[in-house]
């Protein structure tokens, strides 16, 4: 197998793992499926230049965006159909400090760039903890800053977050 084959194998069973955690405990009737997540996320990619992706990491956070991007247009969608009804939600693991688990993805949307607003760093971590899955070395690394500044960072956020989240009107 040629080491690009190898690459891209690695990084579906990345993505595809990621794709399922953000899954796991929804309600059945989600229309959206990890595999289909991780498709489109890849036609996304697909159509991008792969000589502009420094490296796995780089191109694990551009994943982690059209991943985002995907679920909320997903879940806009969603709602529009239902005259805005329902919002779609998300288990979005580790990130509130709060014992809730769901978040509402377009919350989240919103929620985020307020944060990029202010504070585009702290955003674009959110992102690549969250839909890329990094760990706080390869966030680091991503982000060009130390680990300790990640650590710090991520403490920071998860705490503004879930006092954001609260505020968040219910699905």
């Amino acid at each position: 197998m040629r080491p690009a084959e190898e690459l891209v194998q690695e990084v579906y069973k990345k993505l595809r793992a990621l794709a399922g955690s953000y899954f796991r405990g929804q309600p059945g009737q989600h229309t959206l499926q990890p595999t289909a997540l991780v498709h489109e996320a890849f036609l996304k990619l697909a159509a991008a230049d792969p000589e502009s992706w420094n490296d796995r990491s780089h191109f694990l956070a551009v994943a982690a965006t059209a991943m985002r991007q995907i679920l909320t247009d997903h879940a806009r969608r969603r709602r529009a159909e239902k005259r805005g009804g329902h919002r779609e939600r998300v288990t979005l693991s580790g990130i509130a400090a709060s014992d809730s688990s769901d978040v509402d993805l377009l919350a989240l949307e919103e929620i985020l760039g307020k944060l990029a607003a202010v504070d585009e760093r702290a955003a674009r971590l959110v992102e690549l903890r969250f839909f890329a899955g990094m760990t706080e070395d390869e966030a680091a690394t991503a982000l060009g800053v130390s680990t300790r500044t990640v650590q710090k960072d991520w403490r920071r956020v998860k705490a503004w977050l879930a006092v954001e989240l609260d505020k968040a009107p219910p699905a």
